[in-house]
């Protein structure tokens, strides 16, 4: 029987495959439809203002879980079932998690899905791709709808990936460190 000490880089490693083949599958989309260069993730002229967005959107979406997450009783069993999914995880592995899905989720959501068949769609998808065995994972569901709605509208407003990008990280950064509840140093 493995331990958890063993399966914890098995899924880690999981997880970083998966989100590659996303990457890839978003770089690729994006290239075939002749949107691929840098400009697509950066805009010279407005990275700052992006870049704040972002983190202000990020921050918004976590205050919105925060109150959900007090209140709400599904959202409180939500936590306490992804807690138990995420296991003991060391905070290199929550930063490299959320770099990760943010940078990947975003350019398949919004760079390749939302760039050839729009908001709509992209968030549908986004929400879709977030659900989870029993009622629990619902909320997560909702959530995600409406954090594919900002990360889209953040999309059309800029015209690049940056902001729904640093706004994903944010996301996922502090709700796995919530989630992952406090840790000793690494």
């Amino acid at each position: 029987m493995e331990s958890s000490s063993e399966a914890r880089p098995r899924i880690y490693a999981l997880a970083w495959g998966f989100y590659l083949i996303l990457a890839l599958a978003g770089i690729a989309w994006m290239g075939w439809r002749g949107d691929l260069g840098w400009r697509a993730f950066l805009s010279p002229a407005s990275w700052l203002r992006d870049l704040g967005a972002g983190l202000m959107a990020g921050a918004g979406l976590v205050a919105v879980w925060r109150i959900a997450g007090r209140y709400v009783a599904a959202a409180q069993r939500l936590e306490r079932r992804l807690a138990e999914l995420l296991g003991d995880v060391r905070r290199d592995e929550i930063l490299g998690l959320a770099l990760m899905s943010g940078i990947a989720e975003e350019t398949f959501f919004r760079g390749g899905v939302q760039g050839s068949w729009g908001w709509l769609w992209a968030t549908a998808l986004f929400a879709v791709l977030h659900t989870g065995p029993g009622p629990s994972f619902r909320m997560w569901t909702l959530f995600a709808a409406i954090a594919g709605l900002v990360f889209a509208g953040l999309t059309e407003w800029t015209g690049n990936l940056l902001a729904p990008v640093v706004a994903h990280v944010v996301v996922n950064g502090i709700n796995l460190t919530l989630l992952a509840g406090d840790r000793p140093p690494d």
